[in-house]
């Protein structure tokens, strides 16, 4: 019998049929043959340790035999990925639900003037917008997607920082997601871009003189041939930058920072940066180990008199002292301290004559953990999260006064956005199930009115549940843990469930809504996020009980939440995957290589794996206070206990795997996922897939497009379903 071609476009079908299975045929060819990695041990003596490590070579990523191995990782992962059959439909899933909503956020109040980002249905990157009045016309003022100039290469916003008057906007940029900033600056009113274009901004801290037309900025060292890697991103000065005056920056002067003034003693750590504020006469500079909300190294000085590297920098506090966040006002400067409450306390001291050890508590430690402060005019608002909720409080400048502002329902709220000098602030909140919204407070009626700026989703989640339940850890802790899945499931241990967890730096994993959520719930799936200790969900207890010496606790307790869900019937163990990305590595890693029984699916994005190695990677050295170093033998011994990668065994049969980097990674070095990869692949006796993702275009997450979340949250979820046996997924 002979086929007839009734049409040109029928046989058009069929030779694209035809097509897609020679493809699909090619690609579980090359599936078969992931490229092997070479072995060249390297044992190095640890206080009486030798640990041996087969991989050390990986770390020159500039090596050619190195990105030849990567690539072929990376192209033995894409093949094996792209022939699972549900993929594609998952990822239209996907795509319809996260772009199915308009989002704004990142507001930045300058008198009647509100600047923001928005993320349009579809689109791939936020834009930049502002608009005069809550209910003003909106006005674009910044569209990253312009910039590719039709290059493969996408460009993202890092960060942005408007002048008082509200007619200039600093902002950066940088390509790829490798968050390499330059700074540039733009006249708002119309729309032209100034000369000033500053590389090596990343992190970006700009703070706006009162003239409106100078500001300082945070930059980072000129690498040069001999500079380590760990220099180049460490040690950040700041700078005073004049607008018509060298606009690449370069002989900008140096105002603050280590090695500036030899007269002021600055400690080592990740960046420095300059506060200001409008009516305050003075500057507060900050030494910041790690660009973070932990403890920082405080100075003051008269702002008018921050021109150079002479200026009269006085110390406002150590790192000891336990201030984290700092308000100047006139002539007080409030402070945020964990010393004496390791939930936090609000304080204040005179910014002529500061005593910090002596100065007057504003707000006492309460029940709950203290996590931001702000003012308007007249009112100081103050952040506090109690478990798995946060509440905003206003007080008088004196502390009196105090009251919870009402809400419609207990979730994650924002940083209130607030001008020092008008009244009123705008506050965002989320919930698991509950879209964002955006508020305006109102201080003389005590009222809150949604703004509208944010429209409600388009996703129905009605038929989901959030429960917040505790499991126990090996000492007795216990863990919070929050579970999402469909209404009246049967716990009867069938459901694909996956299991996430963070666990560093004192951050916490506050309740937010992902309409992409119900893309895996709707299959059957349940989604659990672990608040493990090393956190901040409990405050600085919390925090140091995962971190150095203890970091194995976060270790432990994301197994018990594990174990709680096996326990109560949501899953069995061969249908949960284990999820967590950058230091949720150590902890996603930790519990592959202790309970390898326990999970399906180990999910690891961009993730911390050999912590001994860590210090030498250009982020190396900010992670230091939370993790330790190798330079003394406690340290060693603690990120030897907490490096997934020193623990992979020969002949175990670990889970399926996929590890997944971003080839501009700054934060975590791809050579971690590369190193363990390599080791997995080679110990693994399970015969169960052990991939390396790798996206060329992409860094840490941090500034990818719409549609690289989207391909990766696809990848993660099919490779899982895959694993589970779902028929649907089924090569």
């Amino acid at each position: 019998m002979h086929l007839r071609f009734r049409s040109a476009a029928v046989r058009g079908s069929l030779v694209a049929a035809i097509a897609a299975f020679a493809a699909l045929v090619a690609g579980l060819a090359a599936a078969q043959q992931p490229p092997v990695a070479p072995v060249r041990p390297v044992t190095t003596d640890y206080f009486g340790t030798r640990v041996t490590d087969d991989y050390r070579y990986m770390e020159n990523l500039a090596d050619p035999e190195v990105r030849a191995w990567m690539r072929g990782q990376a192209d033995h992962a894409r093949a094996v990925l792209d022939a699972i059959p549900g993929r594609r439909a998952l990822l239209e899933r996907i795509h319809a639900l996260h772009g199915s909503d308009l989002r704004r956020g990142g507001f930045v109040r300058r008198g009647e003037r509100y600047f923001y980002e928005v993320r349009e249905p579809g689109a791939e990157v936020s834009k930049l917008y502002y608009r005069d009045g809550l209910q003003g016309e909106e006005h674009l003022l910044i569209d990253p997607a312009r910039l590719a100039g039709g290059t493969a290469t996408h460009y993202s916003l890092d960060y942005y920082e408007p002048s008082w008057d509200g007619r200039l906007i600093a902002y950066g940029v940088s390509a790829g997601g490798s968050e390499a900033s330059v700074l540039h600056v733009l006249d708002v009113q119309a729309g032209t871009a100034l000369p000033d274009a500053i590389d090596r901004t990343s992190d970006g801290v700009i703070a706006w003189r009162a003239d409106n037309r100078s500001f300082f900025y945070l930059r980072y060292p000129q690498p040069t041939p001999t500079m380590a890697p760990s220099e180049t991103m460490y040690n950040a000065r700041t700078y005073l930058h004049l607008l018509g005056t060298r606009p690449q920056g370069d002989g900008d002067p140096a105002v603050f920072g280590r090695g500036v003034d030899p007269k002021v003693d600055v400690p080592e750590g990740q960046g420095t940066y300059v506060l200001l504020a409008p009516g305050s006469a003075y500057a507060v500079a900050v030494a910041n180990r790690n660009m973070d909300d932990n403890p920082s190294t405080f100075y003051v000085a008269p702002v008018d008199r921050v021109r150079d590297g002479r200026a009269p920098w006085r110390k406002l506090a150590d790192v000891a002292d336990g201030v984290t966040r700092v308000e100047l006002r006139g002539n007080t400067l409030y402070f945020m301290s964990r010393k004496d409450a390791l939930r936090g306390r609000v304080l204040a001291t005179s910014l002529a004559k500061p005593d910090v050890a002596h100065a007057k508590v504003i707000v006492p430690e309460g029940k709950g953990v203290l996590t931001a402060l702000a003012f308007d005019r007249d009112t100081l608002y103050v952040r506090e999260r109690d478990g798995a909720v946060s509440h905003v409080k206003r007080y008088a400048p004196d502390g009196s006064s105090g009251r919870v502002l009402a809400m419609p329902f207990e979730g994650t709220i924002g940083t209130p956005v607030t001008d020092p000098r008008e009244p009123g602030a705008l506050i965002s909140l989320r919930g698991w199930l509950q879209s964002p919204h955006i508020y305006a407070y109102d201080a003389a009626r005590d009222a809150s009115t949604d703004t509208g700026l944010i429209p409600p989703s388009k996703t129905d989640l009605s038929q989901l549940v959030a429960e917040e339940v505790e499991a126990v850890s090996y000492d007795g802790t216990r863990i919070p843990l929050s579970i999402l899945h469909q209404k009246g499931i049967a716990l009867d241990g069938s459901h694909p469930t996956i299991l996430d967890g963070y666990g560093s730096y004192g951050a916490a994993l506050e309740p937010w809504f992902d309409p992409t959520s119900l893309a895996w719930i709707e299959r059957g799936g349940v989604l659990a996020v672990a608040h493990v200790r090393g956190g901040g969900e409990y405050g600085e207890a919390w925090h140091r009980a995962g971190q150095l010496l203890t970091k194995t606790n976060t270790i432990f307790d994301f197994i018990a939440c594990g174990e709680y869900l096996v326990d109560h019937r949501y899953m069995s163990s061969k249908r949960m995957a284990a999820q967590g990305g950058s230091a949720g590595g150590i902890t996603v890693g930790g519990a592959m290589t202790w309970r390898p029984e326990l999970f399906g699916v180990i999910l690891d994005e961009v993730g911390a794996s050999d912590t001994l190695r860590s210090e030498t990677e250009p982020n190396g050295p900010p992670n230091v206070p939370e993790f330790g170093s190798v330079q003394t033998e406690e340290g060693f011994h603690g990120l030897y206990a907490m490096s997934a990668y020193a623990h992979v065994r020969n002949g175990t049969p670990y889970p399926a795997v996929l590890f997944s980097t971003g080839a501009n990674d700054p934060r975590v070095a791809p050579w971690h996922m590369a190193k363990m990869a390599a080791r997995t692949q080679a110990a693994t006796s399970s015969g169960r897939p052990v991939l390396l993702r790798v996206d060329y275009d992409a860094g840490h997450g941090i500034g990818s497009s719409a549609s690289q979340g989207e391909a990766l949250t696809a990848d993660l979820w099919s490779f899982a379903l895959w694993q589970f046996g779902d028929p649907a997924f089924q090569p």
